[in-house]
């Protein structure tokens, strides 16, 4: 694998104090040729103000374009704020735009409640575009059942006989008392986006020991078959473990999913992406000493991932306390680090049989811009 050209979707530095902080990337690639980058921005990190911002490119990521749309952050006269845009062609010209609402009427909280560890009250949201992507529906609400403190997680999964997925994870609201239980799930479409069924569960640890954190799916060619990658945490021994890997089939309104692998790839949240040759791609960010943004390659789903053939395509002086650390990981310190973080949050997506794009974040505690890069993948 080899880098062809790298650039900036987003430039924080040339932008206002209230749109100074962009994370949360996310790519859609048509089948016109025309890539969308999605992510949000705001005066901080989960901040009060916090919107989504969409920029699409005709040219194979070269150059980028930021849409005229703007979002509504007030649910039913609450306000708002958003996160976690996710985008998928459904049909031509029509495109779906799934986002994260969190309740910012009280705005002194924070996201995360170190005392109680939930996060705010928060509502997963669906926008439809019928002109691709010139102007946008209302929100609409998708209903996760009883599940609490919901946010999506990552890229819409799309297979050609019309199935559509939602991955998101479930944990607990913000004055709740009760431990919590983390969990990955998908709300499934087999209408294009139309209707959604019931949560389908994709990994928990049945004794709340291990979080899987941010799954990031991709689907295979094979209709409901899926790959997934999770930045793994040890709960009760308070440590990061490797990336784990896991492989699973949607059937009759559930995921039958293989046992969930621990990999060799050290980092957190990981992209991956199928390829018709049979590969499986993971973009990963590494907070260890010194940080890092790297593409794998494994050519046995998953099992095994050659060191030799890896490819580092950012290496970063991350400048949050706990990054670096890897054990003995207080959970309420971690998430208040979190907020910290200047760079990460993997994107990839496939441009042709030869190139795949690759998008983050990245930058200074104070100014954060979204990057891109076109790799190779026959070199």
């Amino acid at each position: 694998m080899q880098i062809e050209a790298r650039g900036v979707v987003y430039n924080a530095v040339e932008q206002p104090e209230t749109r100074r902080i962009a994370f949360f990337t996310g790519l859609c690639a048509q089948r016109s040729g025309k890539i969308w980058c999605g992510f949000q921005v705001g005066s901080a990190k989960h901040a009060i103000n916090s919107t989504l911002v969409l920029c699409s490119s005709r040219d194979g990521g070269r150059t980028w374009s930021e849409s005229n749309s703007t979002f509504d952050t007030t649910l039913d006269g609450v306000p708002g704020s958003m996160s976690a845009p996710a985008l998928v062609e459904v049909g031509p010209g029509r495109l779906l735009l799934f986002a994260s609402w969190f309740d910012r009427s009280e705005p002194t909280r924070p996201l995360f409640d170190p005392v109680t560890e939930g996060i705010l009250h928060s509502r997963l949201l669906l926008a439809v575009s019928t002109d691709d992507g010139q102007s946008w529906s209302p929100w609409k609400r998708l209903t996760t059942g009883e599940l609490n403190g919901c946010s999506g997680t990552g890229p819409i999964l799309a297979w050609a006989d019309g199935k559509i997925a939602y991955p998101f994870e479930s944990f607990k609201e913000y004055d709740d008392p009760r431990p919590g239980r983390h969990a990955a799930w998908l709300l499934v479409s087999e209408d294009g986006g139309q209707s959604f069924g019931p949560p389908v569960l994709v990994a928990q640890d049945p004794e709340h020991k291990v979080y899987y954190w941010d799954q990031r799916l991709c689907a295979t060619r094979t209709p409901g078959e899926f790959y997934g990658l999770f930045w793994t945490h040890h709960l009760a021994e308070q440590i990061d473990l490797n990336v784990h890997v896991g492989h699973g089939q949607l059937k009759d309104g559930y995921a039958k999913c293989d046992p969930i692998q621990e990999t060799s790839i050290p980092g957190q949240i990981s992209a991956p992406l199928w390829l018709d040759d049979g590969r499986l791609l993971a973009f990963v960010v590494d907070r260890n000493r010194p940080g890092t943004m790297k593409l794998w390659s494994s050519h046995d789903g998953g099992q095994t991932w050659p060191a030799a053939e890896c490819l580092t395509v950012h290496t970063h002086d991350e400048q949050a306390a706990l990054a670096q650390k890897s054990a003995r990981v207080d959970f309420a310190e971690y998430w208040e680090d979190m907020g910290k973080w200047s760079f990460g949050h993997p994107a990839i997506v496939q441009l042709d049989e030869e190139r795949v794009l690759l998008a983050w974040y990245a930058g200074t505690p104070d100014r954060m811009s979204v990057h891109w890069c076109r790799i190779n993948i026959v070199q």
